[in-house]
């Protein structure tokens, strides 16, 4: 890309001060200034004569003549043009240049007659059906072969699991590929809409003007940055190269991370830290040696740099400090990939740690997206820092009638035995106190993966019910007394509480009044 700017850029300044001469949409030549006529106004008045004469569909006959000493060139002894000192190409004559563009004038002015030809058009109409219906099967099969055969042999070059499984492509490698598909019909389609465009002069003449316009507008600049001005065309090749960089440097890491620091036996918290320090690092100096290729200033950025400093500072304050707490994380690792983490009410693997938030993966197979910051201004329960061995309480409470030595021995026994509890150090039971309604114990037990204590708990407490109905151990549930406290006995009631009490008693008295009673 570099290399076809280097070459086109002597070439747009002088068409800055030439202006082109175009039958049927093709250039010919290039005419500069002269005494009388500025570059543009003399293009434009040849161009009006060629066009002239092409419609007359008459022999046309090109010669060269010397007037003044100057060559000049005549179509059918008509005055077309005098070729200038100004005119000439580095090497040539005034005279040699004339003969060399007569002689293109008069190949041009035959085809452009041949072309407006009725049976020309037809048969360039049936070669235009027969491209089209081409290009579709083409398209079609550009999909499939895409789809069924070069996707899948691309897929094989990826990592493999454990099992020899290839893993899940990553997003950029499916966005990647989508891209190219993209690209390679796009590029089919835009080649078959510039042969057929070719095949007919009027739309010849249209695709000319449209392709100048966009290349005027693609190279007109847009951006000034110091001395150095920047059009469309550049910054898009600078999106292009960044984001070739990103797409290099993820899969890089990726590579890095899954054929040889897989293969080292570090953990997964010191592959992610190299990984994200290399991609970082990979981004950082690529950004500024792509930028200094593209011919910017670096110096020049510090004014953009002053400006989005003041934007940080306010609508972007937020986004700044997860990423400064991402590499506390990452410098820090208070926290790792692995790991098995406590965040709120949340309970689950970290996955990955990226710039601005952190990927937790839950027990119910749920991500959860966690700002890096909040790891560092609350509290976080990290099950896995430095030493996995977790100690899992599980409360239990039984009837007071029940025989505690029994109690703690069925408990102990619960968990021996279990895949899970470590032996070293060994189970404990703690008598807790007394309960409302039980005798409160608790068992205590160690595990070395605390990502599975749910099933772990589920396990024990299983164990612990099936064991207590053996020995006929009673789990209580809770239970009150109720006292009633009077000021008199016995208790005196209105009138009216009586007549209601009476006919809930005896529903027969349908509505009379009950016998007189001093109590009830």
């Amino acid at each position: 890309v570099l290399a076809v700017l280097i070459v086109l850029t002597p070439a747009i300044a002088q068409g800055l001060t030439k202006s082109p001469v175009v039958l049927d949409g093709q250039e010919l030549f290039q005419v500069s200034a002269n005494e009388d006529l500025t570059a543009s106004d003399r293009a434009r008045i040849i161009n009006t004569q060629l066009q002239e004469l092409i419609k007359s569909q008459e022999p046309l006959q090109v010669e060269v003549i010397d007037r003044k000493h100057n060559p000049t060139i005549l179509i059918n002894n008509s005055y077309l043009m005098t070729v200038t000192e100004a005119d000439v190409a580095p090497g040539n004559t005034p005279s040699l240049q004339a003969r060399i563009w007569s002689q293109q004038l008069q190949d041009q002015l035959l085809q452009a007659q041949e072309s407006r030809n009725p049976t020309h058009i037809r048969q360039n109409l049936l070669i235009a059906l027969a491209v089209l219906l081409v290009t579709l099967v083409l398209y079609w099969g550009l999909g499939w072969f895409w789809q069924h055969s070069l996707r899948p042999a691309l897929r094989q070059l990826l990592p493999a699991t454990a099992d020899g499984e290839s893993i899940r492509p990553p997003r950029a490698f499916n966005l990647l590929l989508a891209g190219l598909l993209a690209i390679a019909r796009g590029g089919l389609l835009l080649g078959v809409v510039f042969y057929i465009t070719n095949l007919f002069p009027m739309t010849r003449q249209w695709g000319y003007y449209v392709a100048s316009l966009l290349i005027t507008s693609l190279t007109a600049p847009i951006l000034i940055l110091g001395k150095s001005q920047y059009s469309v065309t550049n910054l898009v090749i600078l999106g292009i190269m960044l984001l070739g960089l990103v797409i290099v440097s993820k899969a890089t890491t990726d590579m890095l991370r899954s054929r040889i620091l897989q293969r080292t036996g570090v953990n997964r918290g010191a592959q992610e830290v190299v990984t994200i320090l290399l991609r970082y690092s990979l981004l950082f100096i690529g950004s500024l040696v792509l930028l200094q290729i593209w011919g910017l200033d670096i110096s020049s950025l510090t004014i953009l740099a002053s400006a989005l400093s003041v934007g940080i500072g306010f609508g972007l304050q937020d986004i700044a400090k997860n990423f400064g707490s991402g590499l506390v994380l990452v410098f820090e690792r208070p926290i790792q990939v692995g790991d098995f983490v406590e965040v709120g009410e949340f309970q689950g693997t970290v996955e990955r740690i990226g710039a601005r938030s952190t990927l937790i993966r839950t027990l119910d197979q749920v991500s959860i997206i966690v700002p890096n910051s909040r790891f560092l201004e609350q509290e976080v329960i990290n099950w896995s820092h430095d030493n996995p061995i977790s100690r899992i309480h599980l409360p239990i409470g039984v009837a007071y009638s029940s025989d505690v030595a029994v109690v703690r021995s069925v408990l102990l026994d619960s968990a021996k035995g279990h895949a899970r509890v470590l032996s070293t150090p060994a189970p404990q039971v703690f008598f807790k106190g007394f309960g409302d309604s039980s005798l409160d114990f608790e068992l205590l037990v160690w595990t070395a993966e605390p990502s599975k204590q749910l099933p772990l708990k589920s396990d024990l407490y299983f164990r612990i019910e099936e064991l207590l109905r053996q020995h006929q151990i009673e789990v209580p549930f809770p239970q009150r007394d109720l006292y009633i406290r009077a000021e008199r006995l016995p208790i005196e009631f209105s009138p009216q509480i009586e007549q209601a009490l009476q006919r809930l008693v005896n529903p027969q008295t349908n509505g009379k009044s009950a016998p007189d009673s001093g109590s009830s």
